[in-house]
């Protein structure tokens, strides 16, 4: 029967073997391709603009000037506190979240000029994370997320200041977790 075949029918086989794998994966699994945890990603090239990078960094810098708190991290080692490393990025999406909408959206018009750069490239990650969830509970997450913004809460105005003060800390965490 192999001399019936023709050349270079058989490397045909081995790819199509693997798409009806793929199609039996597929429909055994209702049609998910990927896992939902997928989306929790961002392409580094989003943190290797210099322009941006700076501005980041400069906002945190003059914010930080600003922090007359000294004795409170905000993203740090209990932020990621039970949290284990395939669900950092969306750990870091909901921190990411909050920040924008209850802290530099309300604070817009402060730390100017970076703050009117930073915020729409922020916002341009919020946005790419959107599909970012994970399959399983997130309780602790949520629980690690509301002890922070509890404390930026507790602080009042300088929890806003010490929030704008680490950017660089979620520029980084953002990067490390999502990348």
């Amino acid at each position: 029967m192999a001399a019936l075949q023709k050349p270079g029918s058989s490397s045909l086989m081995g790819p199509l073997a693997a798409s009806c794998l793929l199609l039996i994966a597929l429909w055994t699994q209702g049609g998910l391709a990927v896992p939902i945890s997928s989306h929790c990603r961002l392409d580094g090239s989003n943190f290797q603009q210099p322009y941006i990078t700076n501005r980041t960094f400069m906002l945190a810098k003059e914010a930080s000037l600003a922090d007359n708190n000294t004795d409170v991290r905000l993203i740090g080692e209990k932020l990621f506190y039970e949290v284990n490393m395939g669900e950092r990025c969306y750990l870091m999406k909901q921190v990411l979240n909050f920040t924008l909408e209850e802290v530099l959206l309300p604070q817009s018009d402060r730390f100017q000029p970076y703050m009117q750069e930073v915020v729409p490239f922020l916002a341009r990650l919020s946005n790419k994370l959107s599909q970012c969830h994970i399959d399983s509970d997130d309780q602790h997450i949520q629980r690690n997320v509301q002890n922070l913004k509890d404390t930026v809460k507790k602080l009042g105005e300088n929890g806003e200041i010490k929030v704008i003060g680490e950017l660089d800390l979620l520029f980084m965490a953002l990067r490390n977790a999502c990348n």
